[in-house]
């Protein structure tokens, strides 16, 4: 389906399991099922494949903090509890994954950009790089953030994220490859390292990652 990633796509293969995810452990967060949303058909979180580099995380919600650093006035750390009472937006975007399967799920979370103005971006930096508490990592353009007004998630489909979607903080990346959806996000980093490569780019997917889908 995705002929300029047929090489990157037998690598994806062979370094994740590409079977279907198991369901939620009990983490006290509810599982989100398939329903509709504005007349759109919603996808469930068992619709998610388990390709992951560690297998889904099971995050500890009295120890996580999310931490905003690098080229910032301020660096920031926030408790799960303090993002929740954040100011929420809600989409309905498709994520592409370049294995050939897709989902179509209504997203809730707060805006990037806000959380970045918060630390006082340096203007030096140019690159928004995102890591996660499995060890992923990736990057984003910081003008592509901002133009398209991202968002990282807390809930999807009305309930909140299931572990395997990225409980409790997944990265929306409207327009970009799924290997962008950076999920269980611990950190955002402001750098200005425009060739940074996080962990598939350094196998050789596009730092960029912007979606090319073929002809319907």
């Amino acid at each position: 389906m995705f002929r300029p990633l047929l090489v990157l796509l037998t690598v994806l293969c062979l370094g994740a399991a590409c079977g279907k995810s198991s369901p939620p452990a009990s983490s006290g967060t509810p599982s989100s099922e398939p329903g509709g949303y504005q007349g759109e058909a919603l996808s469930s979180w068992k619709d998610f494949r388990e390709n992951s580099i560690a297998g889904p995380q099971k995050v500890d919600l009295d120890r996580y903090r999310l931490e905003v650093g690098g080229l910032v006035a301020t660096p920031k750390s926030y408790t799960y509890a303090e993002l929740v009472k954040r100011p929420t937006v809600k989409t309905v975007l498709m994520l592409f994954c370049v294995e050939g399967w897709h989902v179509n799920v209504q997203w809730e979370g707060f805006s990037l950009a806000g959380l970045l103005d918060e630390a006082g971006v340096d203007p030096s930096a140019n690159t928004v790089i995102f890591r996660a508490a499995d060890g992923y990592s990736t990057s984003l353009a910081l003008a592509y953030a901002r133009s398209h007004d991202l968002i990282l998630a807390l809930q999807m489909n009305g309930a909140d994220l299931p572990e395997n979607v990225g409980f409790p903080l997944t990265l929306v990346a409207d327009g970009k490859w799924g290997y962008k959806w950076c999920r269980w996000i611990t950190k955002v980093e402001l750098s200005a390292d425009t060739k940074f490569k996080g962990y598939w780019e350094r196998y050789g997917y596009s730092v960029d990652g912007g979606l090319e889908l073929p002809p319907m």
